[in-house]
This record gives structure tokens, sequence and C-alpha cells, in this order.
């Protein structure tokens, strides 16, 4: 069986990056796979959060992941504390991972910055976690952006040294899932910079929860150029917001980028930005509504990542128990 495990950070204000770069493959792989979404507020906690918004952004989360079409009946969606599994695995995954291995993480390096001192261990071990959460359920495939290959490269590691350390076929060798060409969003402000619910700018972002009046507006505020749209890729050359916008377009009506330009090269930017914003509207605008809605609903949320959980630790416990037994844990059997 192909066991599909994904992690999203409970960071709330989710956007139009967040779903052409997740949310919307997740949606797909639950027709093909047996899925595990997860709402990792374990790893979130390596930083500092409040702790009223990390308990509001997971419900928003997951909210967003039921809107988008995750279907919670038929995959599991549940957040990571409520399974104690993953903390315990990632314990026995700090004594099998080196040092060495860590040290060469280059997302540590970017989020401890300069303060690499002050920086939580939580922070540092991080990927050790990430490790765990995967293989908690022997987790086949991860569906990878560019900044996680490195920590699925980990992920393989530790299972393959797991193995070979105690003499066992136990644990997969974890691939990841290409899907396609990746739709990398850009700030409607700055096509030079990621799309990020950071960005001091509300309007350089398209969120989940805005309105079709809201998504228009931020449309016609966006950044272009003079010129009329290419008709070839090549015309990209210098203009980062002209791409960005037609990879949006394109990303959204289905169509691979040399069809979108087909359509759309030639045209000034005002009629562009009314077809752009239509599109938008219609997948966006029903997701933010459902959204809103469920949000508006906490404890049927809360019901829907408790049931979640014990699904989830249904298939973790006995690859847990194994686990135990593998290392030499006395530990008291299942009644």
């Amino acid at each position: 069986m192909n066991r599909i495990f994904s992690g999203i950070q409970p960071t709330g204000n989710l956007h139009l990056g967040n779903y052409l770069g997740a949310v919307r493959n997740w949606v797909d792989l639950q027709h093909d796979y047996e899925c595990i979404y997860c709402v990792v507020d374990l790893h979130a906690i390596t930083v500092w959060q409040d702790p009223a918004e990390l308990r509001d952004s997971t419900r928003e989360v997951t909210a967003a992941l039921i809107a988008a079409g995750i279907d919670p009946e038929k995959n599991i969606i549940f957040n990571q504390s409520q399974n104690p599994d993953h903390a315990q695995l990632a314990w026995i995954f700090n004594c099998v991972a080196r040092l060495g291995w860590l040290n060469r993480m280059t997302q540590f390096k970017e989020k401890a910055g300069k303060h690499r001192e002050n920086a939580s261990v939580g922070l540092y071990a991080y990927p050790n976690l990430m490790a765990a959460d995967i293989l908690a359920y022997k987790g086949t495939h991860v569906p990878v952006g560019e900044d996680q290959k490195q920590h699925l490269e980990l992920c393989r590691d530790i299972a393959q040294k797991f193995n070979n350390d105690f003499a066992v076929d136990f644990f997969p060798i974890t691939e990841p899932l290409i899907l396609g060409e990746a739709t990398r969003v850009m700030s409607l402000r700055d096509g030079s910079a990621k799309m990020s619910k950071s960005d001091p700018s509300d309007y350089s972002r398209i969120n989940f929860t805005d309105g079709p009046d809201e998504i228009a507006l931020k449309i016609r505020k966006a950044r272009t150029d003079p010129e009329p749209l290419p008709s070839e890729a090549a015309g990209f050359e210098g203009r980062p917001e002209a791409a960005n916008l037609v990879g949006i377009y394109a990303a959204l009506s289905g169509q691979a980028l040399d069809a979108a330009l087909a359509e759309v090269g030639g045209r000034q930017f005002s009629e562009f930005k009314k077809m752009l914003s239509d599109v938008c509207v219609g997948v966006l605008g029903p997701i933010g509504t459902e959204m809103r809605r469920l949000v508006a609903e906490p404890h049927h949320i809360d019901a829907i990542l408790h049931r979640g959980a014990e699904r989830a630790r249904a298939i973790s416990r006995p690859i847990l128990d194994e686990v135990m037994d593998i290392v030499g844990f006395v530990h008291p059997l299942d009644d």
C-alpha cells in the first residue's frame, strides 16, 4: 500500500501560494493514495507562538484543507500534538541521526540566521521530527517542494541507518513525489519575492479568506509593466510580474503555460487582469466561503481533528511498539 504523509504548518493566513504549491496537489492525491494529512503544531513551536493564536491557526488551517476539497472521512486529518508517537519516535531518531547530518541542513542556517546560539534545540532537531512524522506511519511517498528535499534526504538516511544499525528491514526508504512542474507563486507587489503571509502588505497576496471584491481589488492593484503580454515564455525576460500573473492564470485555469500564453499573448494588462480575477474568484471564492463557515464551528473542527488523531494512532502505535522491541526497550503489552 502506497501511503502519503504530508504536513502543513498552522501559521494562519493561508494564501494562493499555499494553494497552488501544496493544497491543490493534496486534493488530487487523495484519489490514488492512502493519505495522512497533519497540521504540524509541534514543528510550529520550534519558534515562539502565541498559544491562543496557535490554537486558532490550527483550526483555520484544518478548515482550509477541508474547504479546498480534502475529505476527512476518506483521509486522516489531525494535528500532530494529539499523537504522542511522533515525539517518542523523534527521540529515538535523535539517537540515530548524526550531528554532522543536522549541521548541513540549510533551512536551520536560514531560520536561525546570525542568532544561531539563541535558536531552540527544537529548531535544530526539526528534521528528525519530520522523519518521525513520516516513518511513524511507514510513509512510502512524500510530496516535496524544493525547500523540503534536503529534509526528505535526511529522513531516508535515518531510515537506512536504523535498518543497518539493528540489522532489520523495517522502515521504508521514502520516495519523493514530484507532481509535475511546480507553481512558484510570487508576490503581487514584487515579482522577484515569494508570496508570503509575513509580507507587511496584504496586497502582496490573495488569502483563502478573501472575498470576490478583495480578490478583484488585489489583482487590479498588482504590479505590472506597460507592455502587452508576450506570446512566448521567452518574452518574460526582465518581466517577473508578468511571468507571475500569467503563471497564476495558467495554474488556476488548468493550462500549460504555453497554452495560456497562446490565449492571452498580445493583450493589455487591463484586459488580462479581468480574466485573472474571474478565474481566481471562480476557484478560491467557494473555498473561502466554506472555510469561513467551518471556522465558525470550532467544535466541529476539533471533533474532526480528534477522530483523525485516533485513526492516525491506530496506524502508528503498532509500528512504534515494533520499534521499541527492535531497540530493546521493555514496555507494557497492549491489553
